[in-house]
């Protein structure tokens, strides 16, 4: 497996940020692109050559694009603005773009026919360009997840699995998670959090290996299923990000040598 971060936790600019991921021994980076010099309509073609310098120089890749514009896939527009992301993070070089795309339900109901449409033109759209848009786990439960992806019959939605959200908010394994989820996984998130107040409704991020996730046996199931992909650290919280990463960065080392998982550098 390999070890990403998202730069954006690191609150640095984008070239600083770089730099201080491959100092922290990561080899790979996750960015959002919905907004600011990095949305998508301001990737001309010197600037895509200038982002790939910057990447190149520190020796790192992009593990993901982040395309979540913080509304659900039902929304106006969103269905453009995605492609726009797919296709600007494929010039990049980068083939995976994460987002939420909104509470999933098993209900038959105008909504979740408006996100199922939303997300197979996606799905379609981004296997056109040798892509994968990936969902990322949040809301509901993964055999809920699953048999949204099932209906869509397009194989170009995929999952972001994030183990914090599954313990946070969805109040479900994340162990189980992979399990079920195993035929879609292609990018993960490594976070961590804890529920918090008697409604189960309160939650909070925390550093990871101090939360909800139990990591020795989340690892084991990931490398059961034959992932090799990344485990990119999210630090949404906290004074100081990069420590915070940088602990992140060792507590994964280790559990990985622990569990005989290789980890590529």
């Amino acid at each position: 497996m390999k070890i990403g971060i998202i730069s954006d936790s690191l609150r640095l600019s984008f070239a600083d940020s770089v730099k201080k991921a491959a100092s922290l021994g990561a080899s790979g980076i996750q960015k959002y692109m919905t907004g600011g010099d990095f949305a998508a309509e301001n990737m001309t073609s010197s600037r895509i050559a200038e982002i790939k310098d910057i990447m190149s120089s520190n020796g790192l890749v992009f593990s993901a694009i982040c395309g979540d514009f913080g509304k659900d896939l039902d929304a106006e527009g969103i269905v453009d603005k995605s492609k726009r992301v797919l296709y600007a993070a494929k010039e990049l070089g980068c083939s995976i773009v994460t987002t939420h795309i909104g509470h999933l339900t098993d209900e038959d109901t105008p909504r979740m026919e408006a996100i199922r449409n939303s997300a197979r033109a996606l799905a379609e759209y981004a296997d056109s360009i040798g892509s994968r848009f990936a969902a990322e786990t949040g809301t509901e439960k993964a055999d809920v997840l699953v048999r949204f992806l099932d209906s869509l019959g397009a194989k170009g939605l995929c999952v972001n699995l994030d183990p914090a959200n599954l313990v946070m908010v969805a109040h479900d394994d994340p162990v189980k998670a992979v399990t079920v989820l195993k035929d879609y996984i292609i990018h993960t998130h490594a976070k961590d959090g804890i529920v918090t107040g008697d409604d189960g409704r309160s939650w909070l991020e925390v550093p990871l290996g101090t939360g909800g996730v139990d990591w020795d046996s989340y690892l084991a199931a990931l490398n059961s299923i034959g992932y090799t992909g990344y485990l990119t650290i999210e630090r949404e919280v906290g004074e100081d990000p990069a420590a915070d990463i940088k602990t992140a960065v060792d507590f994964l080392g280790i559990k990985l040598a622990k569990a005989g998982i290789p980890l590529e550098r």
